[in-house]
């Protein structure tokens, strides 16, 4: 009777799989993933959203003390206040409205545009307000919220609204011709609500707002108004307590970059009150505080310390110390102004590439905007009798990082002058380090040639750094210029352990600092490290070793973002990750404690980072694997934990899949894994073709989600999946010098293991890559015909060509990638030419038996899309099947979703017929004419034969 009942279960259960649809095309803009997740200070509240691929998003309030739930449609950019009664967001216009706006071709101003939205939690009602251009609330108290409108609106009674459109009153989102106005820099009215009485005060004009943090104080500027009076321009402060307004500046001019202190009883920003046609703006920096009647110019091009030909900069940012006493900001060489007599016409346009440049001149080309917007900090002391601008850093020494939030008495700067050519061909930033007091703006350098990183401690009593050249962690004392090694036990490894690149290991990083300096916590692969940063006291496990012992690498997981201190009495949460088994999950300790950390969960899911409340023990995360969609939970301890989102139900609808970890043993010994999806109604008696798709190392997302998406040139794992393929996405290690001969040790001998199994058809296998992928498909294909299908993105298959050629998207030279970095061939091309060679697919592409789809896109700014040209030409010369797809003026990665869009067709139609049997589209037997471009895309089937 039991086997009876087996029996009948399982035809029961594998009828139910067979009825569910495979996955197609149309189901991608529907699928939904989490966006934000916040909860209340108080913890009695969870904010989140839920976004779509394509379409309309929505925002849920949970109250977790009640049952009590609101959605919000189109919802996004929330915000508690900090009392936790109310939660602000923005709501956008319906998808729909704006897709045929973008179809009318309607210009910026044209364009439907946000409400704000706000709730009381404790009534639950919902305020809506139309034509919101932006919100800001208090961070750490107030009962108000600042909100600026856009622009004005014809409000004629011949105003339409949009078919199946709610009114105005009724959801904010009526479709209305606008008239700009005539002016765009009027600006808009920028109202001030309390949220606990409703009552509203509306300034008009107002370009720039800013609110400080307790809420008491409201700056605004406004360059007033050419049709009204009664407008007047200038800056001017409203005190939300008493109700008055305080006028700062009296005149026209550009005002912006606000800044309050701490204490929101100081308030700085740049000003400019140049003739408006003037080309180089003559900026100052403006103060004002509680006992000042009107803003005083604090800093203007003449004051004392000022360089000569330098001024201040209107694109430096404002920033007060914590203490209040000193105001940094940026300073610039002087602009020169624009020669209006030359005529354009009769001017040369020329790049000038020089040898002793520090920088390319593609390089210089792609940062010449930032780098004419760059600013070098100096700093102020606000209340000195003899006010006096001090440089802290320069044009040769461009770096600056703030010390004990602005109050020590120094700031950490750095240089990479004179090592910038090499960098080149090296991918290093060899950088050396100074101290620059901020009374004096003297340097001290305090490490030379660093490849690494340096990072001031919270209460500045010690600069760290990491030095890649030696893997060792040392601390400079900044009171007697001590240096302290903190790593000095070689047995202990705190740089990768599995680094596989030409070049020197990268650290795995530090948590921070315990109370005061006292401690810094320092990652190895598995386990952190308290180290004393004077030496005086021998390092400790605070994880006692059981990541080591049980192959979980601990992490320290931030909750306060403002935190500078971890507290050694109090509990820390660790993110872990079991390196054997893939699983997450999270554990608990003490920053002060030697001894094994408290599990709280390890599960097969992949979790989000964890959100606190700021006053609370409550825990906001989403979590999902393969399998299950990811959703938001609640939680007080992560081992109750309450669901809050129900994401895409109808994946029950649709054949889905499995995934699970497999492991093999390379001909040369070594061990390697990686992941098997597998469909849902797998059956082990029938025969599947398989698609292998790689990178370096994927099997650590054994338990991430994978939505079926047009994706940017990935696979689309979930798509092939559904529809009756397996999917194999196997682990490479690699050897200098020998990138191609390592991707085939460990591809090939992968699916030859998975190829024992009776369900994997040997004679449909396929392969997908794309980038570094890519290439390695390139090379694959040359070494034997065991893929039935081959399908790679953007390749390198000349390593000579591409040697020597531009990064565009920044800018950089090539070289380092095969020196130092992913090429891994670890020598230059005049050293070992015939490594180059070897490892380039385009010296064996006659030995290619394997039909080959090529994505080289023409505005690919990493990969030369003419590598891709060398392939497809010398493939078509040949006679080889082969076919480029070039999406013009696109990326590296598709960006666009139509393209995005059309590729996931072409790489199901392209993979279906050489490993399903399926028929072939037209693009891939009879091409698309350029006549034709544009007016069809080739998708149909039809018998004739590639």
């Amino acid at each position: 009777m039991h086997k009876k009942l087996t029996i009948i279960l399982f035809f029961f259960a594998s009828s139910v799989c067979a009825q569910k649809k495979p996955l197609n095309h149309t189901v991608y803009d529907s699928w939904e993933s989490v966006g934000v997740k916040q909860l209340s200070a108080n913890g009695q509240w969870a904010g989140y959203s839920i976004v779509k691929q394509e379409g309309d998003a929505n925002l849920y309030l949970s109250s977790l003390s009640t049952s009590a739930k609101i959605t919000i449609p189109r919802a996004d950019l929330l915000k508690f206040t900090a009392d936790s009664k109310f939660a602000a967001f923005m709501i956008k216009p319906l998808f729909a409205v704006t897709r045929q706006e973008k179809i009318k071709k309607k210009k910026p101003e044209e364009m439907s545009k946000d409400s704000l939205g706000f709730v009381n939690l404790s009534t639950n009602a919902i305020t809506k307000i139309a034509r919101v251009k932006s919100f800001k609330i208090p961070e750490e108290g107030g009962d108000f919220l600042a909100y600026q409108k856009e622009g004005v609106v014809d409000t004629s009674k011949n105003a339409k609204t949009a078919a199946g459109q709610k009114k105005d009153d009724e959801d904010n989102f009526v479709v209305r011709q606008e008239t700009p106005a005539k002016d765009k820099k009027e600006g808009s009215d920028l109202v001030l609500r309390n949220l606990l009485t409703g009552i509203e005060r509306t300034f008009k004009y107002v370009t720039d707002y800013e609110i400080s943090k307790n809420g008491k104080q409201l700056v605004f500027t406004s360059p007033g108004s050419k049709k009204d009076n009664t407008a007047k321009a200038g800056v001017f402060m409203f005190n939300t307590e008493k109700g008055t307004v305080k006028t700062l500046v009296n005149t026209k001019g550009n005002f912006n970059g606000f800044v309050f202190d701490q204490d929101g009883e100081q308030v700085a920003f740049l000003g400019e009150t140049s003739p408006e046609k003037t080309e180089i703006k003559d900026y100052g920096i403006y103060y004002n505080s509680l006992t000042l009647d009107t803003a005083q110019v604090l800093v203007d091009n003449e004051i004392d310390g000022l360089p000569a030909k330098w001024t201040v900069s209107g694109d430096g940012k404002l920033v007060f110390s914590k203490e209040g006493t000193k105001l940094f900001f940026g300073i610039a060489p002087l602009k020169k102004a624009k020669d209006t007599t030359l005529v354009d016409f009769e001017n040369a346009k020329v790049d000038i590439w020089g040898y002793k440049d520090d920088y390319l001149q593609p390089m210089q080309l792609k940062n010449a905007d930032r780098e004419s917007k760059r600013s070098y900090l100096s700093v102020i002391d606000i209340f000195s009798s003899e006010p006096k601008v001090i440089p802290l850093t320069d044009l040769k020494m461009p770096e600056s990082s703030l010390v004990k939030e602005g109050n020590a008495s120094f700031v950490l700067t750095s240089t990479d002058y004179g090592n910038r050519v090499q960098s080149q061909w090296t991918g290093a930033r060899i950088r050396d380090y100074y101290l620059a007091d901020i009374k004096t703006g003297t340097r001290k350098k305090i490490i030379s040639a660093l490849d690494g990183d340096a990072f001031p401690s919270p209460a500045g009593n010690y600069i760290l750094y990491f030095d890649k050249k030696t893997s060792i962690w040392s601390t400079y004392t900044v009171a007697n210029g001590k240096v302290t090694v903190l790593n000095s036990d070689s047995k202990i490894k705190f740089a990768d352990e599995d680094n596989d690149v030409p070049d020197d290991p990268s650290a795995y990083g530090f948590a921070g600092w315990t109370e005061e300096d006292k401690q810094v916590l320092i990652y190895d692969r598995y386990d952190i490290w308290s180290f004393s940063p004077d030496g005086k006291s021998a390092p400790k496990m605070i994880t006692n070793g059981f990541g080591r012992q049980n192959k979980i690498t601990f992490r320290y997981e931030k909750l306060d973002p403002e935190e500078r201190f971890i507290t050694r009495k109090d509990d820390i949460w660790l993110s872990a990750f079991n390196n054997d088994t893939k699983e997450n999950g999270f554990y608990r300790t003490h920053a002060g404690d030697s001894k094994n950390p408290e599990l709280a969960i390890m599960a097969k899911f992949k979790y989000s980072n964890l959100v606190k409340a700021k006053n609370a023990e409550r825990y906001i995360y989403d979590k999902g694997n393969y399998t299950t969609s990811p959703n938001v939970y609640v939680s007080t301890d992560l081992k109750a934990e309450a669901k809050l989102s129900n994401t895409n139900p109808q994946q029950q609808k649709f054949n889905w899949g499995t995934s699970e970890l497999v492991k093999w043993t390379t001909p040369k010994g070594y061990q390697s894994e990686g992941i098997l999806y597998k469909p849902e109604n797998f059956d082990p008696t029938k025969k599947y073709p398989m698609i292998v798709y790689f990178y370096e190392k994927l099997s650590e997302g054994l338990y991430n989600y994978v939505p079926p998406a047009p994706t940017p040139s990935r696979l689309n794992i979930s798509y092939f999946v559904s529809n009756g393929y397996l999917v194999f996405a196997p682990d490479i290690s690699y050897e200098k010098g020998y990138p191609g001969k390592s991707a085939e040790e460990f591809i090939n001998s992968g699916v030859e293991s998975l190829k024992k199994n009776s369900w994997v058809d040997g004679t449909k296998i396929g392969i997908q890559g794309q980038s570094w992928g890519g290439y390695q498909v390139a090379y694959l294909i040359t070494r034997n015909n065991m893929y039935a299908a081959a399908w790679a993105g953007a390749p390198v298959v000349n390593m000579t060509s591409a040697y020597g050629g531009i990064r565009w998207e920044t800018g950089m030279n090539r070289q380092f990638q095969y020196e130092k970095t992913q090429s891994r061939i670890g020598a230059t091309l005049w050293e070992k030419p015939e490594l180059y060679i070897e490892n380039s697919p385009l010296f064996a592409l006659p030995k290619v038996g394997t039909p080959v789809v090529i994505m080289s896109n023409d505005a690919d700014g990493a990969v030369p899309w003419y590598q891709g040209i060398e392939m497809f030409t010398a493939l078509k010369r040949l006679g080889k099947p082969s076919w480029l797809l070039n999406y013009n003026n696109e990326a590296h990665n598709l960006v666009l979703r139509q393209n995005r869009k059309d590729i996931q067709v072409r790489e199901q139609q392209f993979f279906d017929y050489y490993l399903k049997g399926a028929k072939a589209p037209v693009w891939m037997t009879g091409g698309i004419p350029a006549t034709e471009k544009g007016r069809t895309w080739g998708f149909e089937l039809t018998d004739d034969k590639p």
